[in-house]
């Protein structure tokens, strides 16, 4: 590991690595800023919003687990649609998001949980060639494209938002 990523928090430590493991072409960056939402995140790296690929964790009603879904950062993610899909969800808290993810609110990533969660990709990033996701810290973000997205996870592309 080089010595400038040991400097930088575990979370996104951990993200770097499992990107290289994976071979994702493009290392993660770690901005000057942080960027805990969509919108400070777009801001600092000069994209539309809509290509932040954020993450919004659920808490299974069911089996307690988390449910990750990766939605673009100018939609809503609409939870009945996510409870179609994977049984009922309810709303997380950041003690929950923590414990199961290894992450804090802000800096969720889509890869290198410290417990996978259920993912379900929201199919309006499709709409861009290149997205970034937080990468485990709210100053740290990767590039990718949708594509690579759902190689990453294995997750499914699902139609998970409320329409604009």
């Amino acid at each position: 590991m080089d010595e400038q990523l040991q400097q930088r928090p575990e979370g996104f430590i951990r993200v770097a690595q499992a990107l290289a493991a994976q071979g994702h072409p493009h290392a993660p960056r770690y901005l000057e800023v942080a960027a805990r939402t969509a919108q400070e995140a777009a801001d600092a790296l000069g994209v539309t919003v809509g290509q932040i690929a954020k993450s919004v964790i659920f808490k299974s009603r069911t089996e307690g687990r988390a449910v990750l879904v990766v939605a673009s950062g100018d939609r809503r993610v609409d939870e009945k649609k996510v409870s179609a899909l994977v049984g009922p969800v309810g709303r997380a808290d950041a003690d929950f998001v923590k414990a199961q993810t290894g992450f804090s609110i802000g800096g969720v990533s889509p890869v290198a949980h410290a417990n996978p969660p259920l993912t379900l990709i929201d199919r309006e990033l499709f709409r861009f060639d290149e997205i970034w996701a937080a990468a485990g810290h709210p100053n740290g973000v990767f590039k990718l494209s949708p594509q690579q997205l759902t190689a990453l996870t294995g997750a499914p592309v699902a139609d998970v938002v409320q329409q604009p």
